[in-house]
């Protein structure tokens, strides 16, 4: 959190390409009346435990249809096949009271006869991320008209647990809430269940929960609203192959040929063996690792990733070094069934420059068909461009935007390897350079709308959302008042920033009554983080303050809050409360009395730095 990425920072500068909005078009009753469609549990399934479950329904068509558009998300998440083929996968973070659904027009999928709509659904349960918001298990896919009710879920759905998962969980000495990893017993698991061909007769009903319900209407009486279901502003995640490039170290005596990881290529591990090899990206990458094997039944096949290898954890140092290094990181296991034509991908991507892979034999021999990632992110297209002839900031800029990218997936993240949050301080940074290169607004709108969804009753916005965990920190809602006002300014919704002014108002009447007669703030509570600096004087990101609760520094961001709030009011609002705003401009530039340094010549060393902090503040603004 508050990492401040200068690569990207120089992006903000490239040429802004003309912005887009995104729009779908739903059939009205989708939005505004109850689903005819259920939402589906396994029967006897945990209701908020780990667990992986599948759903499938055969649907038989006359002739293949020219559209068939359908609705779909699940909680925690899902994949959907639509005859073996991976459609959709969802549903974009969210919380209760906006829970995400997908449409997606299958048609080109579907075909004269029979079809299989299949479902992989999990939660991850007390291992989820923290980033993951959650009800209980549960799946709905609702066809878009009367013509796709054939498949809306409910009853005629079957459905069976996936026994072969169990969480692997990942303990780090530091902050980490992206997940668990997985084990995977391919013993267990149910083969080719996504399949025309695939023998479902002693799969269970599935069960009703209850009708999906969109967040216009209220729930049935007596009962909970449960999910509040709302259609996505952002489109699927990109989805790419991407191999790795590097093949680093073999170990355990085995023969790697030439041309692996680049290029398909198999490898053979003897029975009663153990071998580790390390891969390398050459760069950051998320990413659903694709491992193929066959044979070796009963081995066990570990594969790590990390981000950088460790001298001494937590210390970094270079990341192109690797001898006489150390891999720390999340896992996945698998143990292998001894069949042909074997598949490991997890349930979520993974964030990785290095893999290891693990392998450990017992009397069957085992061969590796290939390995390679899936890339994933939010499918930003680059616009902009720079023309230097300095490779080193040409580099820069691709650095720069490789992170950038590598920290939006259905949000904005700090980092996607630790913590996969969306914090409003970081998002605002990255909502810029999104904007600056793209003009793509959608990301930044779905930002800008979960932060204003985070709103508590007091009127301050939860420094991330999503998140399970609600965090204060205060400034942040000062940040997002930023982060609108920048929107008003590049994005080409006002109706948009028209709608979200009224949030603006409460975020500040919830500092006002926190200053003081001459417009400085005292004791506001919470976090009050700034930054993260190396100095005695800031505590876990605090700006040093007064002995009576000042601070020149949180007067200066709430100066700066009010004048993008006067703009705002202006332009958009309502422009009574900008003059209101411009009278608490003026009270916080003016100095305290007796301000100049020769007249308080006699304070204490607390009472100086504040006053000329506060004399900064004003030099600042002009």
């Amino acid at each position: 959190m508050g990492k401040k990425y200068i690569a990207g920072i120089l992006l903000a500068f490239l040429v802004l390409s003309a912005p887009f909005s995104f729009a779908q078009n739903i059939n009205p009753d989708i939005l505004q009346k109850r689903w005819p469609a259920f939402w589906l549990t396994v029967p006897d399934a945990s209701p908020d435990g780990y667990g992986v479950y599948l759903f499938r329904k055969t649907v038989e068509l006359n002739a293949k249809p020219t559209t068939f558009t359908i609705h779909i998300s699940a909680d925690n998440r899902y994949k959907l096949f639509v005859n073996e083929k991976l459609i959709s996968l969802g549903p974009a973070r969210g919380d209760l009271s906006h829970w995400n659904f997908e449409t997606v027009d299958i048609a080109n999928y579907l075909k004269a006869g029979k079809n299989i709509i299949a479902a992989q659904v999990w939660n991850e349960g007390e291992y989820k991320p923290e980033a993951q918001i959650s009800f209980r298990t549960g799946f709905i896919l609702q066809g878009a008209t009367a013509m796709e009710s054939i498949v809306n879920t409910n009853s005629t759905w079957k459905c069976a647990r996936d026994k072969s998962y169990a969480p692997l969980q990942f303990k780090a000495r530091t902050y980490y809430v992206a997940g668990a990893g997985e084990i995977r017993n391919m013993a267990n698991q149910p083969k080719l269940w996504q399949s025309i061909n695939f023998d479902d007769k002693n799969w269970q009903k599935a069960q009703q929960i209850f009708n999906g319900l969109p967040k216009t209407l209220l729930g049935p009486f007596g009962t909970t609203n449960g999910w509040m279901l709302v259609p996505s502003g952002i489109p699927q995640m990109e989805l790419k192959e991407e191999r790795l490039t590097k093949l680093i170290s073999a170990e355990g005596g085995i023969k790697i040929p030439k041309g692996f990881p680049v290029q398909k290529t198999a490898i053979s591990v003897p029975a009663n063996s153990s071998v580790t090899i390390l891969l390398d990206q050459t760069h950051l990458t998320n990413a659903y690792p694709n491992l193929f094997y066959s044979g070796g039944k009963g081995a066990a096949l570990t594969v790590r990733y990390a981000e950088t290898l460790f001298a001494k954890f937590p210390v970094k140092g270079n990341r192109n070094e690797t001898k006489e290094m150390q891999f720390f990181g999340r896992a996945d296991s698998v143990i292998s069934d001894g069949t042909t034509e074997q598949k490991f991908t997890s349930l979520t991507y993974r964030t990785y420059r290095y893999v290891q892979l693990k392998i450990a034999t017992q009397t069957q021999p085992l061969i590796i068909n290939d390995f390679y990632g899936t890339f994933t992110g939010y499918p930003f297209e680059l616009k902009a461009s720079a023309t230097t002839s300095n490779e080193e900031i040409n580099k820069i800029l691709n650095i720069g935007w490789r992170t950038a990218r590598l920290c939006a997936t259905e949000t904005y993240m700090d980092c996607p390897y630790y913590e996969q949050l969306q914090y409003i301080g970081d998002g605002r940074i990255q909502a810029l350079i999104s904007l600056y290169n793209t003009g793509d607004d959608r990301l930044v709108k779905n930002a800008i709308n979960q932060a204003d969804f985070s709103r508590q009753p007091e009127g301050v916005t939860l420094s991330r959302h999503p998140s399970y965990t609600p965090q204060y920190i205060p400034t942040f809602s000062l940040w997002y008042i930023g982060m609108l006002h920048d929107y008003s300014r590049y994005g080409s919704d006002t109706e948009f920033v028209k709608s979200k002014i009224g949030g603006t108002r409460q975020i500040l009447d919830y500092f006002k009554s926190y200053q003081q007669a001459d417009g400085s703030l005292k004791n506001v509570p919470q976090w009050m983080f700034t930054d993260w600096v190396d100095n005695k004087e800031w505590k876990f990101g605090t700006g040093p303050m007064s002995a009576n609760g000042t601070s020149a520094m949180l007067d200066l961001q709430l100066l700066w809050a009010y004048q993008l709030a006067a703009d705002l009011e202006t332009k958009f609002g309502t422009p009574a409360l900008a003059e209101q705003y411009e009278k608490t401009i003026t009270q916080l530039k003016i100095p305290s009395p007796k301000s100049t340094w020769t007249k308080r010549k006699n304070c204490s060393p607390t009472g100086k730095k504040k006053m000329f902090s506060r004399n900064i503040l004003i030099l600042w603004r002009y």
